[in-house]
């Protein structure tokens, strides 16, 4: 399967531009859905346990969905908006960019989730644009950001890249939100704090206890809630051993199984385990990109080249905001202030999880426009 793309304009120069157009051959539609007629299921866990990992009963039911599940209205509402190529650093870079009418808006990266893409942001365009410029760009190995041509996309050198886009686009002043992924990415850019840097609004801090005793203190029954909350959010995430050591591996089952790219990992194994609000089609619309665009073993590698990257531990000087929701990793805010030394921004939601663009958009939204007022 090849991802294949129109481009209005054909690449002149590293730092051209190009329009696209997002259409996926029938063919790889046609053999998705042969390979979903012909699907064999693992045999079931009695009771079908999450705890097991991604139940049989669950995925059967998926499946019947992902069948007859309408892509092309999926390519309908991302041709809706302006999608772009450029190259960086070596690497092709897909992004959605889509500018305010408000001459006084803000310009505002959008960074997606692992295992996300562009498509978690596409139902906030039209709520953002009235006071935000909006870029949204795909992590290299990720969807049309793909094939990677070079070994080393940490998401330090991804936020570097990120930033060369924003000036590329002619923002000399941005902030980022992400989730995930994408918030390691804000950090990232809070980090780097480059010229005109607005701040990164993000989900979470993924900051944990260094083993000093002292951090615990003060620490009541909110914090030890959420330190038994991080160690179970740790407990499901066994896949990052997996991706942190041998993504290739993964990715030979995943690149010929469209059920195993539906079962793996967090993001679609926690949509349906109770912890999430997302809609079974915002499922099926995710694993199917990732499908057609044969991208999942090559997101799965930020873990190894994150795992295997030698860096010292920072404090971000940068401006940050938090937002922090129930069902999600619970960021503990000392610890979080102890890496980041210039939080300025922290709210907390009674509903939504790990990915509140699509839980919660509107909770995003209206949190994105405080932080950045």
């Amino acid at each position: 399967m090849n991802t294949q793309v129109s481009t209005g304009s054909s690449a002149k120069s590293k730092a051209e531009i190009s329009t696209v157009t997002v259409e996926f051959p029938q063919a790889d539609l046609d053999d998705l859905q042969t390979r979903l007629e012909r699907t064999r299921f693992a045999p079931s866990v009695p009771g079908d346990s999450w705890d097991y990992g991604t139940p049989t009963a669950y995925l059967t039911d998926m499946v019947e969905r992902w069948k007859s599940f309408d892509w092309r209205a999926v390519e309908a509402r991302i041709n809706a908006v302006p999608n772009h190529l450029t190259e960086i650093d070596g690497q092709v870079i897909h992004f959605v960019h889509v500018p305010s009418a408000n001459p006084d808006a803000k310009a505002l990266l959008l960074a997606h989730t692992y295992p996300g893409s562009f498509l978690e942001f596409l139902p906030m365009v039209e709520s953002l644009t009235d006071e935000f410029h909006l870029v949204i760009p795909e992590l290299p190995g990720f969807g049309l950001s793909t094939p990677v041509v070079d070994t080393g996309w940490t998401m330090k050198r991804a936020a570097e890249a990120y930033d060369v886009l924003m000036r590329r686009l002619g923002y000399d002043s941005y902030g980022v939100h992400g989730s995930d992924g994408g918030a390691m990415i804000g950090r990232e850019l809070a980090l780097l704090n480059p010229e005109g840097f607005l701040g990164a609004h993000v989900l979470q801090l993924f900051s944990f206890p260094s083993g000093d005793p002292s951090e615990f203190e003060g620490f009541g029954p909110k914090e030890y809630a959420a330190l038994e909350h991080m160690q179970w959010f740790q407990s499901v995430g066994g896949y990052n051993a997996m991706n942190g050591s041998r993504p290739q591996t993964i990715g030979a089952a995943l690149a010929d199984s469209p059920v195993g790219t539906l079962a793996y990992s967090e993001l679609f194994e926690s949509f349906g385990n109770g912890t999430s609000l997302v809609t079974p089609e915002q499922v099926i619309e995710q694993a199917t990109y990732y499908w057609l665009t044969n991208s999942y073993a090559s997101a799965a590698r930020y873990h190894y080249e994150e795992a295997h990257a030698e860096r010292e531990p920072e404090v971000s000087q940068g401006r940050i905001g938090v937002a922090v929701f129930k069902d999600d990793f619970q960021t503990i805010r000392s610890l979080a202030e102890r890496d980041n030394a210039n939080i300025q921004h922290w709210s907390e939601f009674p509903e939504g999880g790990h990915f509140a663009a699509l839980e919660r958009p509107d909770d995003v939204a209206a949190d994105l426009r405080a932080f950045f007022a």
